[in-house]
């Protein structure tokens, strides 16, 4: 689009949970734009400061959406333009821990949702869950009216929340928000982890030799999504103005099963270790997500680039590149 570079050139942007592997993507983004400054938000608690450029036009504040204190130094910047990452992630963290997701992807989000307000800002764009809003019995692929409240995670219902107080705002105050619904988002600037995504984790596993884990039969598939094409509709979402109130699925419109995601994971890595098949997760009932894009094609001009293949050499590349770093962060 060639009017991100007058939209964002000169701008101010915040990004809360611009630490994160969304999140530094889209910093690298911005700032091709020549942005006045881009202003980061994070606790660091999922995020870290080595994925983020080092660069003058970048300020890191370390803290959370939760702390008063650190959203007034984020909104003191004057932000033109607020992204809203920032989350307690991933359906299994939200089911140990409920009341810390409810309190970040809840408290969190109206709190920054009311300085957004407070300050005049001119978009404001929260990232939802194409693989929470929808329920088990969509139908294919999910569409953005089709959402359900029967949820199966606190995060899932969170998440939907969040969706509720953007609407709120802009139904009541006129703020202008566009609400981001993400599917299997991957790509370099993923740490793995407990609580994270299977194709970071399923790398690490494959270069230590060890047996990936298929929760379910390995017929299941997901709409992975590479995180430059989520990026991409980002900040198409923080500037066309038909955007504003509206959610949009950030996805391939395709999906790829998990048995084929796991085996081309271990060609990359060249190991035979081979997979084990272990229980389905309760709260896991999904065997099929794929998220329509018809919305974003016509309304934000929205095409994915990176095929999943492609998107997997990518990460590859990464964690030959960062392993040292990525061995030292990964927890389980």
């Amino acid at each position: 689009m060639d009017s991100l570079d007058s939209e964002f050139t000169g701008a101010t942007v915040a990004i809360t949970g611009g630490a994160g592997a969304i999140g530094s993507n889209l910093v690298e983004r911005l700032l091709t734009y020549d942005p006045e400054e881009v202003v980061i938000l994070d606790d660091l608690s999922s995020g870290y400061r080595w994925l983020l450029p080092e660069d003058e036009q970048v300020t890191l504040i370390e803290g959370s959406v939760l702390d008063e204190e650190k959203l007034k130094r984020l909104f003191k910047h004057d932000p033109a333009y607020v992204f809203h990452l920032a989350a307690h992630f991933a359906n299994k963290n939200s089911v140990d821990h409920p009341e810390t997701d409810l309190l970040v992807n809840g408290q969190g989000t109206l709190k920054t949702l009311q300085y957004a307000h407070l300050t005049g800002v001119e978009r404001f764009v929260y990232a939802s869950s194409g693989c929470g809003i929808y329920g088990g019995d969509a139908e294919i692929p999910y569409e953005e009216d089709d959402f359900t409240i029967r949820h199966d995670t606190p995060y899932q219902v969170t998440k939907q929340l969040g969706e509720m107080y953007t609407y709120y705002f802009h139904q009541l105050y006129d703020l202008p928000i566009a609400n981001a619904r993400f599917f299997n988002s991957f790509g370099p600037g993923e740490v793995p982890g407990k609580y994270r995504n299977v194709i970071p984790n399923f790398f690490y596993w494959a270069k230590q030799g060890e047996t990936l884990p298929i929760t379910g039969d390995g017929t299941e598939t997901r709409d992975w999504t590479y995180v430059g094409d989520i990026v991409d509709g980002l900040v198409r979402m923080a500037v066309v103005e038909e955007a504003v109130g509206e959610p949009f699925n950030l996805a391939t419109g395709g999906d790829t099963q998990v048995i084929e995601m796991a085996e081309a994971i271990s060609d990359r890595v060249e190991t035979d270790a081979g997979v084990e098949y272990v229980g389905r997760r309760k709260w896991d009932n999904k065997a099929r997500i794929v998220g329509s894009i018809e919305k974003s094609r016509r309304v934000l001009g929205y095409e994915p680039e990176t095929g999943f293949e492609e998107g997997l050499d990518e990460v590859h590349d990464w964690f030959e590149d960062n392993w040292d770093r990525i061995r030292n962060c990964a927890e389980f």
